[in-house]
C-alpha cells in the first residue's frame, strides 16, 4: 500500500469514499503521481497540480495550486481569500460532478504544460 493509500484509510465513511474516488480519478484515470506533502496527498505531473485536504467538518477539499490562473468557467472553484489556490469542497460522493472535475483538472494540466 502506498503512503497516500495509508493516509486515505485513516479516514472513515464518506470522507474515505470521497478520498478514494478522487485518488483513483487523479492517479488511474489522469495518470498523475502522488506524494504526501505537508501531511496531505499532493498530485503532480511535472509540478504540483492539486491536493486533497480532509476538513474537520467532514468535507474533502480538492484544491488546485494554480487555481487563480484557471478560468473557472464551470463555477466550481472558490478562492476563499487566497491569492493562488482555489478549491471545491465535497461532502457526499454522489455530489461530485465527475465530468466537470475532469475538465478543471485537464485545464490545470494544460496550464502546467504551458508553464503557468
Amino acid at each position: 500500500m502506498t503512503a497516500t493509500e495509508n493516509f486515505i484509510y485513516k479516514y472513515e465513511g464518506e470522507q474515505r469514499r470521497i478520498l478514494l474516488y478522487l485518488h483513483h480519478l487523479l492517479v488511474e484515470d489522469l495518470n498523475l503521481t502522488t506524494k504526501i506533502r505537508y501531511k496531505i496527498p499532493f498530485y503532480d505531473q511535472k509540478s504540483w497540480i492539486c491536493y486533497l485536504n480532509p476538513k474537520k467538518d467532514g468535507g474533502i477539499d480538492l484544491a488546485f495550486i494554480q487555481g487563480a490562473a484557471l478560468s473557472n468557467a464551470q463555477g466550481l472553484l472558490e478562492q476563499k481569500e487566497r491569492k493562488q489556490v482555489a478549491s471545491v469542497t465535497f461532502y457526499k460522493l454522489e455530489d461530485i460532478p465527475k465530468a466537470t472535475v475532469i475538465e478543471v483538472i485537464q485545464e490545470a494540466l494544460l496550464l502546467e504544460e504551458m508553464g503557468i
